[in-house]
């Protein structure tokens, strides 16, 4: 049973002509007849009888009629929410984000969806991005965004590159240079955070390879943990500059270039699965959004 031969019969009900109903489905008489012919015998009965006035329905006519009508509707609205889906006027949108972009990133880029997409429901889940990627590979979430971890059902889709600034205190005496050699590091107690993330281990990295062994080193486990320490003159710090406007801006924190050093960026990026297709709807403009909107900006 096909959707163009219940409106087919749906129209020849309501007027009660095949010529008129092929007219107004813009279909040529023989080939609405066919449709006609083809349900009648899909069905095994009679759905019309010629009578004086046209074309009359038959008991089985009468019976099918009201289920015709739903189910035409119900493709009009599955149409129509396709529809509203590709503008993104309505839908859903979950994200998975690792902790320093859901809380340095996403509240304004959310903000920002939200004004212009208010009839789409939104969900946030936060992790490690090894925990972001399962999200996403299980179906739980639309998207995450995190740093690249490659994974075959995953495809990669660049938003931005963070990078990581040396930050000390406005007391710490740093603080009144332009830059420092990396190897001044060693007189200075480090800061470091979040031993399970990325940053960490790009921090150590550094370190370890310029051969620099700080006077001591402070673990804590959050980016906001360390900036405090960082405030208090407790040591200096490698952090991720998403999370260092507000203290940047009012120069709570001030940054230092380290001569010698290459810039250590960390590229951000969005996580599909690979087999989720083009992103459309609330999915492609909240991306939008996101590549639109780098961090600072």
């Amino acid at each position: 049973m096909l959707l163009a031969q219940l409106e087919a019969f749906s129209e020849v009900a309501r007027l009660g002509n095949v010529s008129r109903a092929a007219d107004s489905l813009s279909v040529t008489q023989p080939a609405l007849t066919a449709r006609l012919q083809g349900l009648e015998r899909e069905l095994g009965v009679e759905l019309f009888v010629r009578a004086s006035r046209g074309m009359a329905l038959t008991d089985a006519g009468r019976a099918l009629l009201p289920y015709a009508h739903r189910a035409i509707a119900q493709v009009v609205e599955g149409q129509k929410a396709i529809e509203d889906l590709r503008s993104g006027k309505t839908g859903e949108l979950f994200i998975a984000a690792a902790p320093a972009v859901s809380t340095y990133v996403l509240p304004a880029v959310l903000k920002s969806f939200q004004t212009s997409h208010p009839r789409v429901r939104m969900g946030v889940r936060t992790g490690h991005t090894e925990e972001v990627l399962d999200m996403v590979l299980r179906r739980e979430v639309h998207l995450g965004v995190g740093r690249p971890i490659r994974h075959p059902d995953a495809e990669l889709i660049p938003v931005f590159d963070d990078e990581l600034v040396l930050v000390v205190s406005r007391h710490h005496s740093f603080a009144q240079r332009d830059r420092i050699r990396l190897q001044e590091l060693a007189d200075d107690r480090l800061i470091l955070f979040d031993r399970a993330s990325s940053y960490y281990e790009l921090t150590s990295s550094l370190i370890r390879q310029a051969g620099v062994v700080p006077e001591s080193v402070i673990e804590v486990d959050n980016v906001e943990a360390a900036k405090k320490m960082v405030i208090e003159g407790l040591g200096v710090a490698l952090l991720p500059r998403m999370a260092l406007l507000a203290e940047l801006r009012a120069r709570a924190l001030r940054p230092v270039r380290v001569i010698g050093a290459p810039p250590i960026r960390r590229p951000i990026v969005a996580i599909r699965r690979t087999d989720a297709g083009i992103p459309m709807g609330p999915v492609a403009d909240f991306l939008e959004l996101l590549q639109r909107r780098r961090p600072g900006h």
